[in-house]
């Protein structure tokens, strides 16, 4: 038993040294995912579009008063890059690049080492535009393959034959368990 203590400590001291001391996770709040920073990145998964966190991010960037730089900044269906400079002169790297049609993965760096504080606060200023943004738009039609099933037509009427039971007809739930008559009216005390 002490083997395997030893064993373990040496491999999570291993896997310490190796993210080079870098290493910050965080459980998002709100169904979000993961947010991690680590080797001067933050890196977290958003569950909307490339277009969706494109503009949240360019909005962002305006918001924070960020100098874009129009001429590293682009965009195609698969990926998109912001690129900006602080007002150190730093420059902020902003990378977006599409997992599926709905969940797009955000890379954050600022200036060569990172700066954990300014990129939780361009995350979090992103992720408030597209709540903002979710909540203005009208909500979208569900997607054919997730859709829910079309309720059921109300049932008909069919005609009986002479001297068929009547069909069965499901118990409504405060009649599922019914209580037994002698239960349901105790006794008056005297």
């Amino acid at each position: 038993m002490r083997t395997h203590y030893l064993c373990l400590g040496l491999v999570l001291a291993g896997l310490a040294s190796g993210s080079g001391g870098c290493l910050a996770v965080v459980a998002g709040a709100g169904a979000a995912g993961t947010v991690a920073y680590m080797r001067g990145d933050l890196e977290a998964d958003e569950p909307h579009n490339l277009d969706a966190v494109y503009d949240a991010t360019r909005a962002a960037m305006d918001t924070l008063q960020l100098s874009v730089l129009e001429g590293k900044t682009d965009k195609d269906a698969l990926s998109a890059t912001v690129a900006a400079r602080d007002a150190e002169d730093k420059r902020v790297t902003v990378r977006l690049r599409a997992q599926t049609e709905q969940t797009t993965s955000i890379s954050i760096r600022i200036g060569t080492f990172g700066n954990q504080t300014k990129a939780n606060l361009i995350y979090n200023r992103i992720r408030e535009n597209l709540r903002a943004a979710a909540g203005a738009a009208p909500p979208s039609p569900p997607h054919p393959a997730t859709s829910p099933p079309a309720p059921a037509a109300p049932a008909q009427a069919t005609p009986m034959a002479p001297g068929s039971p009547p069909p069965e007809q499901p118990l409504p739930s405060s009649a599922a368990s019914p209580t037994p008559p002698a239960a349901a009216n105790p006794p008056a005390a005297p």
